[in-house]
């Protein structure tokens, strides 16, 4: 089964509050980006989206520049049914970011909550780098949530690498600037403890 036909099935057969990864409010995402003081036009892009509900409280906020991206078509779907007319102010992009989606040096703020643990391939890693130093312009921001090192080493089936914030540094390099981190303790709906680490990086001027 290809990657999209896995992520089709799981949002096809669960709601959004079913998933692990679910949370009612991002509420350390919404902490890092309200850090970084982006004005309310700021290219705001998350990654692997889904169903979250990271672009409801973004648009309560007032940010009018918003794309969710996700390969699974359904998760894009419910997220749109959700919010309702308000969906119309945000771009959805299903696809892989591994590939080119967005127009270059376009972003301000790359949020990514639980995509990059699943690139398990040096390729598709390497992939996933290119695109994010293609679309995120000089001064903005990538925000990258994983499994920490003493995490799960699956979800939905499938095997993560787990990181702690220097490690997900590492794999960005000198050019981006590492500016926050942070760990947590995500509750699962059904109770169990997940523990994820964040690490907020900045792209070095050019």
């Amino acid at each position: 089964m290809s990657s999209k036909d896995h992520w089709q099935n799981v949002y096809s057969k669960k709601r959004a509050g079913e998933v692990s990864w679910y949370r009612p409010h991002l509420e350390r995402s919404l902490g890092f980006i309200r850090s970084c003081k982006l004005e309310p036009d700021a290219r705001i892009v998350d990654v692997g989206g889904g169903a979250s509900t990271l672009v409801d409280d973004l648009l309560d906020e007032g940010y009018r520049n918003l794309a969710v991206i996700d390969l699974a078509d359904a998760a894009l779907a419910a997220a749109k049914d959700r919010l309702g007319e308000r969906s119309e102010s945000v771009d959805w992009i299903a696809g892989d970011v591994t590939s080119s989606l967005l127009p270059e040096h376009s972003v301000d703020f790359w949020h990514d909550r639980a995509v990059f643990h699943f690139l398990t391939a040096e390729d598709a890693r390497a992939a996933y780098l290119a695109q994010v130093t293609r679309s995120v312009r000089p001064g903005g921001h990538v925000l990258v949530a994983t499994f920490g090192l003493d995490g799960p080493e699956k979800c939905s089936g499938l095997p993560v690498v787990r990181y702690d914030a220097e490690g997900i540094h590492g794999i960005f390099g000198d050019l981006f600037e590492k500016v926050g981190d942070a760990s947590e303790l995500h509750e699962t709906p059904w109770g169990t403890a997940q523990s994820f680490v964040y690490c907020l990086c900045r792209r070095r001027p050019t």
